[in-house]
């Protein structure tokens, strides 16, 4: 923790902090995108996009879950998703799944998650609609199989939301669906096959 508060603390003294860009920042905020991806620490949004600041709108929790609309009480995700389209006006949304994720893990392995019960009732909400790659996926520590049907389930949730159904009908917004390899680094987006490749630079 004291090499975190230590960077934090010589935050503004950096170079490129005295170009104006953070100055800037202050009138407002412009993302191209809203990038939905898992809180896991090692997926870095702006890392992998090589986005400077300003340039996406990030939604992260575990699992990279979109609940689907409409579900009682406050939604942290429902309302990032309706400021991210109706305030900022982003045109482009990406659902970001990883490799060797811990929520699809659980998922996969069926632990008993009595004990994280947050936990629980949040993967809750992905365990329908992955039934089947979870009986038939091998058992590989990476979850490919899992996470990939998992972020294609994502988008479908998406679709649920009348802001986002809306854009979508009108050309206004594209979704994409994307797939983090931690051990690589590699990049696979979903096709409109519904295979994922990795994106060739």
């Amino acid at each position: 923790m004291k090499a975190l508060l230590d960077r934090a603390r010589a935050f503004r003294t950096r170079p490129d902090f005295d170009s104006g860009e953070f100055r800037k920042l202050a009138e407002g905020q412009y993302p191209e995108a809203l990038f939905i991806t898992c809180s896991d620490s090692r997926v870095i949004p702006a890392l992998i996009t090589g986005a400077r600041p300003g340039e996406i709108f990030e939604l992260r929790n575990a699992g990279n879950i979109v609940p689907p609309y409409g579900r009682p009480g406050a939604c942290g995700e429902a309302a990032t998703i309706e400021y991210a389209l109706e305030v900022l006006g982003v045109q482009d949304i990406v659902v970001c799944g990883h490799s060797h994720c811990g929520a699809m893990g659980a998922l996969k392995s069926g632990d008993d998650l009595s004990a994280l019960p947050g936990v629980d009732a949040w993967l809750r909400i992905a365990r329908p609609e992955l039934t089947s790659v979870l009986e038939t996926a091998p058992d590989d520590p990476s979850l490919p199989e899992v996470s990939q049907g998992n972020v294609v389930n994502q988008l479908t949730a998406l679709r649920s939301y009348p802001v986002v159904r809306q854009r979508l009908d009108s050309g206004r917004l594209r979704l994409h669906g994307w797939y983090y390899e931690v051990d690589t680094g590699f990049v696979y987006e979903l096709g409109d096959d519904g295979d994922f490749r990795v994106h060739a630079a």
